[in-house]
């Protein structure tokens, strides 16, 4: 299973803008996003993505074949200074507990060496299970985590648990 990372063209927006449905919706079930009046959840950064410096789409592809997207970039979650962020992280059902998701995770942080911060929803056990394992690993345990950080609030009024690690040291 060759996994990779490659960068959303301009041309491909519409493609991660289907794919960023498909996870607001699933995420939804967490943040109690409701749809607009078109039945949809929009990503209002999206267009910058392309227009502002410092921010990176990627697909996340198995054998060539869509498999998700990592969007990053360096808009701290938690009032505390970095150099990187993931934004968004998504993998399909398809690919789930394959593996994909860490190597994923692995090569978005080797791309960008820096201090990082990475926020995720305490409700979404399947998510705080991944991210514990995938940080921890990456790390060595060189990080530091903060459950209900302060003003990191999402839709549902519960506060983001934050990672905090720099991978110039690993």
């Amino acid at each position: 299973m060759k996994i990779e990372l490659q960068e959303v063209e301009l041309e491909e927006k519409e493609i991660l803008k289907n794919l960023l449905e498909k996870y607001d919706y699933e995420f939804s079930q967490w943040t109690n996003k409701e749809v607009n009046k078109l039945g949809l959840y929009g990503y209002e950064y999206l267009d910058y993505y392309w227009t502002e410096k410092r921010r990176y789409p990627f697909f996340i592809r198995v054998d060539n074949q869509l498999a998700g997207f990592v969007m990053i970039n360096d808009f701290p979650e938690a009032d505390e200074e970095v150099d990187y962020v993931i934004s968004e992280f998504f993998v399909m059902y398809k690919y789930r507990r394959l593996g994909v998701g860490r190597i994923a995770a692995f090569k978005a942080f080797d791309s960008f060496r820096g201090r990082w911060q990475l926020k995720r929803h305490p409700k979404n056990k399947a998510s705080v299970y991944f991210w514990d394992k995938v940080v921890k690993e990456y790390t060595k345990g060189d990080y530091r985590l903060v459950e209900g950080y302060k003003d990191t609030e999402y839709e549902d009024g519960t506060l983001g648990d934050v990672f905090f690690f720099d991978n110039r040291k690993v």
